[in-house]
């Protein structure tokens, strides 16, 4: 293998780990970004932005890191730079509010991840047919009667068997931003 071609290649594995990582947290960033812009027409052109500076960048992420923090780093430097060309627009907020509100998102933000990685795990302890069953619900387009039908079980009853399923989830997800560890299945 040529030195271009092993260039080649970690060039192409460090596209693929920044697309990963970008996608995965492209709708947080994208509600981060709408926090601070007040449209958002405004948002799909700073985050053109943003994925640019985030990929120029990437060479020194560390990946020990946090990405979305680092990413909503860069995306409230853009929203700056974009606020600045549009400052003659009535529509722009102050850049003190504009740093005040980024402060508070990010905070959000990583809660919000915080309890996605909780759900995640607690979703993971439901038995088999339990996930299955409210993986199944929330998919886009699905309807609960089909699903109730299938399950053998009226409307009705499947509502309640997913509000027990959702508190059970609840619980466990609090338990888990608490620090406490639910062990073993969830029931």
């Amino acid at each position: 293998m040529t030195e271009t071609s092993k260039t080649q290649l970690s060039s192409d594995d460090s596209y693929r780990a920044f697309m990963r990582l970008f996608t995965r947290h492209e709708g947080g960033l994208r509600c981060f970004v709408r926090t601070l812009l007040p449209s958002w027409d405004d948002v799909d052109e700073v985050m053109q932005d943003v994925s640019v500076a985030a990929w120029t960048k990437f060479g020194r992420f560390d990946p020990e890191t946090d990405f979305a923090r680092w990413a909503a780093t860069i995306a409230r430097y853009e929203v700056l730079n974009y606020r600045r060309t549009k400052a003659r627009d009535r529509l722009v907020f102050d850049e003190d509010i504009i740093e005040l509100l980024a402060d508070e998102c990010q905070d959000d933000f990583d809660r919000s991840e915080q309890e996605r990685q909780a759900l995640d795990g607690c979703l993971n302890q439901l038995p088999e047919y339990q996930q299955q069953l409210v993986l199944r619900v929330y998919t886009p387009g699905q309807k609960i009667k089909p699903i109730a039908e299938e399950v053998g079980v009226t409307p009705n009853a499947l509502y309640k068997k997913l509000g027990r399923l959702r508190l059970i989830l609840l619980r466990c997800i609090e338990d888990n931003l608490k620090g406490v560890r639910p062990e073993g299945e969830l029931t």
